[in-house]
């Protein structure tokens, strides 16, 4: 990939990362009809796999903070309160939900937690890679973008976008892969008892017609249901001696 491409790419996401802000502090008004389409605007689908980004609170909040914020976002896009858009309203609902679940449970806000430190983790390294290259160029006058506490909050923010998607992309493939190991059981479970089947079958089928086979049998040996055919033996007889004529 050209250097034009990457940074292209990366003047995109940048915009669009801008955009999301700014949709996000103009939903900070919370009205059903915002929030709503800030959980299924285009793109939502890797933001939403980051429950924190769904409830809009920060990694460091406490429980019940994060409580407070996910019963205000279910009414507001509770589909009983959204009778006009009513799907995509059970949609954002489901999302909501979802993400409460997964924060309310010790062991699942703990991975998420872990995702975001690895984030931060991954980003400083990333920082101090950028520093190193500038020494060795002798370009320590230069700034480093991530040195703005905004464009550092951006770098972080992105790459814990990118490790939520990571693990979902793993837990899909696990998922994939325990299903056809579940399918693959089942065709050697299945095969089985068909073969077992097939087995007791023939086994029936054998002993039915085992005593037919040994009737038949003997009926051959005594030779029974066949006539012999008898020769009958005619003695030599003379010839009739035949009168003189004279």
């Amino acid at each position: 990939m050209s250097s034009a491409t990457s940074a292209a790419k990366s003047d995109s996401f940048d915009e669009f990362y801008t955009e999301v802000k700014e949709i996000e502090k103009r939903d900070s008004v919370l009205t059903p009809v915002q929030q709503i389409e800030r959980l299924l605007r285009p793109g939502s689908t890797y933001f939403n796999l980051n429950p924190f980004e769904v409830l809009q609170v920060d990694p460091d909040s406490s429980l019940d903070e994060i409580k407070k914020k996910y019963r205000r976002l279910s009414i507001l896009v509770h589909p009983d309160k959204n009778m006009d858009d009513l799907e995509r309203a059970q949609q954002a609902f489901e999302l909501v939900n979802r993400a409460w679940k997964i924060l309310e449970c010790d062991e699942t806000r703990k991975k998420c937690l872990d995702i975001c430190e690895e984030a931060k983790e991954r980003t400083d390294h990333m920082i101090e890679q950028k520093r190193k290259k500038l020494k060795k160029e002798n370009r320590l006058a230069e700034i480093i973008p991530e040195d703005d506490p905004i464009k550092y909050k951006h770098a972080v923010y992105v790459m814990t976008m990118k490790l939520f998607a990571d693990m979902e992309r793993k837990r899909q493939h696990l998922e994939v892969r325990d299903m056809e190991e579940r399918k693959r059981k089942r065709e050697a479970e299945i095969e089985q008892e068909e073969q077992k089947s097939f087995e007791k079958e023939w086994a029936k089928n054998f002993e039915e017609s085992r005593q037919n086979r040994v009737d038949s049998w003997k009926t051959f040996q005594s030779g029974g249901g066949k006539e012999k055919k008898k020769k009958k033996i005619q003695g030599f007889k003379p010839p009739k001696p035949k009168p003189e004529s004279r």
